[in-house]
């Protein structure tokens, strides 16, 4: 049986594994990701807006993985509107990059409960199999974390060198043409990297959890038997 120290260690990681599965699977399902404010620059540039009148040409738009919406501004109002980037407007993206961040992902979730369960075993009981040990959990919780840093990685690429966001906002606009002013890494996106961080606090807490501690013993005093003590 797995000391009382060691079973407290694999079960804070196996609790921060199953953490990790989750946040991935909320920051997937959520459509916040990336934020940012796009110019409308064809109904700016027809009025010849200056600085102070540029606001009413300012826009905001947010998107995640699967969907997003855009508020367009081109001098008229503000118009709201929501998007789905499946099945239509992955055609007009980086389609083998977008779906490569999902499946990177997909995958991550696996290992996450994976290593969960190991770390149950290893809680309950010393296996047998060192794949089922803390070399196991070890390995597992690295190709998870390496999988959702390739995936933050990859989402990174699509809208930095890719130009994700601007690729989004003139998604069928025909008449007008919009540029990104500022771009943010929203709470879904930081979900992964701290998703990412807890696997890295797993890779600590593994090998720690397998240190044997030396014991302290205590010395019995000797009795000290005298003459008197065996006459009484």
């Amino acid at each position: 049986m797995p000391g009382c120290f060691k079973k407290t260690l694999c079960a804070l990681a196996s609790l921060l594994s199953f953490v990790s599965s989750v946040l991935i699977v909320v920051a997937m399902g959520t459509p916040k990701w990336m934020t940012g404010k796009i110019l409308c620059k064809t109904g700016a540039d027809l009025v010849n807006a200056t600085d102070p009148e540029l606001v009413k040409f300012i826009g905001e738009i947010y998107y995640g993985l699967f969907r997003g919406g855009k508020i367009r501004q081109c001098g008229l109002g503000g118009r709201r509107s929501k998007f789905t980037i499946f099945p239509h407007m992955v055609k007009k993206l980086n389609t083998g990059l977008h779906v490569m961040i999902i499946m990177f992902l997909c995958v991550a979730i696996c290992f996450s409960l994976v290593s969960f369960g190991f770390c149950i075993l290893n809680a309950i009981k010393v296996p047998y199999r060192a794949i089922k040990g803390p070399a196991g959990i070890c390995l597992w919780n690295f190709l998870a974390g390496g999988f959702i840093v390739l995936a933050v990685t990859s989402f990174m690429a699509a809208v930095k060198l890719h130009h994700l966001t601007e690729r989004i906002a003139n998604f069928r606009e025909n008449v007008f043409k919009f540029v990104i002013l500022e771009e943010r890494f929203e709470d879904c996106f930081w979900l992964c990297v701290a998703s990412a961080t807890a696997h890295a606090v797993n890779l600590l807490l593994i090998p720690i959890s397998g240190i044997n501690f030396p014991k302290i013993k205590t010395k019995t005093e000797e009795a000290n038997v005298t003459a008197e003590d065996i006459m009484y």
